[in-house]
């Protein structure tokens, strides 16, 4: 059995994976509306308080947690081979979305949100290299989509999608981790901020490689 018999079993479910993933895109846009228009006493933004008078960190949290998870449904469409070859417009069109939400609203409210993140310079640094790589990964699948170079435009889709799924990831790791993971809350957010896009980005170079395999 191959060692990467377990990714072809993965690539084989795609209409499952598919369905998962816009299933969590639907509770994160849910979870997004709670914070509408310019809510600060619910969620995760009652943990920062202290940051309500600094108006960049306010408009730039809500722009993250606005924007961020239609590059979850936007990006999901990238992946479909019917929507590809049948759809064709509506692939541009949504890539296109995908691009200007990272490029220009994503990523860099993710930067700058990362700088003010719960858990110190280990979870800081963690979300700030995150938001780098999401908009690096990104730029360059539109670059080779612009020069047609097709299946370098895929891989770095591929692995900027992975970063993308962090909003995902980073949930899920909180709940798998808190009931066996002795640790203060600080200490699994740290452990979480890593977790929440090395795995995917790990995960999308082996999947990268099998495809370069075959």
């Amino acid at each position: 059995m191959s060692k990467y018999s377990w990714i072809k079993k993965i690539t084989q479910r795609k209409l499952w994976l598919w369905l998962v993933v816009l299933f969590f895109s639907i509770v994160l846009l849910g979870v997004s509306f709670q914070y509408f228009p310019l809510k600060t006493n619910v969620g995760f933004i009652r943990t920062k308080q202290r940051f309500f008078d600094d108006t960049l960190w306010k408009y730039t949290f809500f722009i993250h947690v606005y924007v961020s998870v239609f590059s979850l449904i936007a990006g999901l469409t990238q992946f479909s081979k019917t929507i590809q070859l049948k759809y064709a417009e509506i692939h541009r069109a949504c890539g296109y979305a995908y691009v200007v939400i990272v490029l220009f609203l994503g990523a860099p409210s993710g930067f700058i949100i990362s700088l003010y993140a719960n858990g110190g310079y280990v979870a800081q640094f963690s979300f700030v290299l995150l938001a780098t790589l999401w908009w690096i990964t990104t730029y360059c699948a539109i670059v080779a989509a612009k020069n047609k170079h097709w299946q370098k435009h895929e891989y770095w889709m591929i692995r900027s999608y992975a970063l993308t799924l962090s909003a995902v990831t980073l949930r899920g790791w909180k709940v798998i981790l808190v009931p066996v993971v002795e640790a203060s809350p600080m200490e699994l957010y740290r452990l979480v901020a890593w977790l929440s896009w090395t795995l995917n980005l790990l995960i999308a170079e082996l999947i990268i490689r099998r495809k370069k395999a075959h």
